[in-house]
C-alpha cells in the first residue's frame, strides 16, 4: 500500500487509479492524451497549395516553441493538406479561433478534397498577408504569419515549426498595448468533441522566493 506521499493534503489516500501502458496494444493513447492535456489552443492554419487553393484547417496540438527567435509549432496527426502545403510552400498563417467563429472553425476541420477551399465552404474572407502568400482570415482578430524553419516526423504525426515573421492584431482587442484575453475570447479544444471558452479569468502574480514566509 505504501506510505502517505510527503506533503499530501486532506484528500484520502491511496486513491484508486487506472494505469496505462502506451506500448500495450489495447491502450488507446490518442483519446487518452486528448482528454487530459487540456485545454489546448487551436492553430487555425492557413496555407496555399501549389495549385493556388487556399486551405484552412484547425490543429489543436499547438503552442509557442521559442521567443527569441519567435517560433510557433503545430502538429499534423497524419498527412493533411496543411502539412503538405506548408512543407511545399515553406510558409503558413495561424489565425486566432474565437467564440464567435467556433462553428466555422469546426466546419473547416471537415475532410474537404484538396481542390476545395475551406475559406469558401465556411464563408470566410481572405485577407492578404504582409510577408507570405498564404491568406489571413479577415474575420479573425489575430493572424500570425510564419515561415517554416523545420519539421519533426514522429511517424504518425509531424510537428511543423514556423518562425513568426509578422503579427497582425485588431485594435479592438488591445488593452494596455497588448492583446487582452477577455477581448479576444478564444476557444480551446478538450477531449472527444468537447470545446471550451476561457470562462472566469483570474490574476496571480509570481511570488519571489525572498518574499516567501
Amino acid at each position: 500500500m505504501g506510505s502517505r506521499p510527503q506533503g499530501a493534503g486532506l484528500r484520502d489516500w491511496p486513491v484508486p487509479r487506472r494505469e496505462y501502458d502506451p506500448a500495450a496494444p489495447d491502450t488507446a493513447i490518442y483519446p487518452l492524451l486528448n482528454s487530459v492535456v487540456v485545454p489546448r489552443p487551436i492553430a487555425w492554419v492557413s496555407t496555399r497549395s501549389g495549385a493556388g487553393v487556399d486551405n484552412l484547417a484547425p490543429h489543436s496540438f499547438f503552442t509557442v516553441s521559442s521567443v527569441s527567435p519567435p517560433v510557433v509549432q503545430f502538429t499534423s496527426v497524419g498527412t493533411k493538406d496543411s502539412l503538405r502545403n506548408a512543407q511545399a510552400s515553406g510558409e503558413f498563417v495561424v489565425a486566432l479561433c474565437t467564440e464567435e467563429l467556433a462553428d466555422r472553425v469546426n466546419l473547416t476541420g471537415t475532410d474537404f478534397p484538396p481542390e476545395r477551399s475551406e475559406f469558401d465552404a465556411a464563408g470566410l474572407t481572405r485577407e492578404p498577408s504582409r510577408t507570405v502568400q498564404a491568406a489571413r482570415v479577415a474575420e479573425s482578430p489575430v493572424n500570425i504569419e510564419c515561415r517554416v524553419i523545420g519539421t519533426k516526423d514522429f511517424g504518425g504525426s509531424v510537428v511543423v515549426f514556423g518562425q513568426v515573421v509578422w503579427v497582425a492584431v485588431e485594435e479592438s482587442v488591445l488593452a494596455g498595448g497588448r492583446p487582452e484575453v477577455r477581448l479576444l475570447r478564444p476557444v480551446s479544444r478538450l477531449g472527444a468533441d468537447e470545446w471550451a471558452t476561457v470562462g472566469e479569468v483570474t490574476d496571480r502574480k509570481r511570488v519571489p522566493f525572498a518574499r516567501r514566509s
